[in-house]
């Protein structure tokens, strides 16, 4: 399989999950299929792509040996096919498990889906963006919450 393919099928078990939070409702098992056959597959396709790219069977000149922890080496990674796709896959991964838990602490604190879906679609355009958005919706929530126990 190519890296074109890799990332067409990372985007797609993104795109599935990010709508099973916004549109699907927040049973159990769904959420659930998030995380195992979201964020799970995600992160197992990563595995195998960077355990690829170490081995050096990614096939497009990204070998990881001579990968540097700086900025030329990060460069060298990211100008390849499978450096780009590694890490777009790092980042679809996380900014779905933060989305999964914006959307289960959002329930809990009895945040509307109106609501949230702003604030989901943050995150998955600009992971730490939504994240900050929550961080400072949430806490005002948070302490309500605390207060009345």
């Amino acid at each position: 399989m190519g890296w074109d393919m890799v990332f067409k099928l990372t985007n797609g078990v993104a795109i599935i999950g990010w709508l099973i939070l916004w549109f699907a409702p927040r049973k159990p098992a769904l959420l659930s299929l998030v995380m195992y056959l979201g964020v799970g597959l995600l992160c197992l396709i990563y595995v195998i792509c960077f355990g690829a790219l170490i081995l050096g069977a990614a096939g497009d000149g990204g070998g990881a040996a001579s990968f540097t922890y700086d900025i030329p080496g990060i460069r060298a990674l990211f100008a390849s096919d499978a450096g780009i796709v590694i890490g777009w896959t790092h980042y679809l991964a996380f900014d779905l498990f933060t989305g999964l838990w914006i959307a289960r602490d959002a329930d809990n604190k009895g945040f509307s889906r109106v609501a949230q879906v702003p604030v989901l679609f943050a995150t998955l355009m600009a992971g730490p963006v939504g994240l900050l958005i929550w961080l400072v919706l949430r806490e005002p929530a948070a302490r309500a919450k605390h207060r009345r126990r």
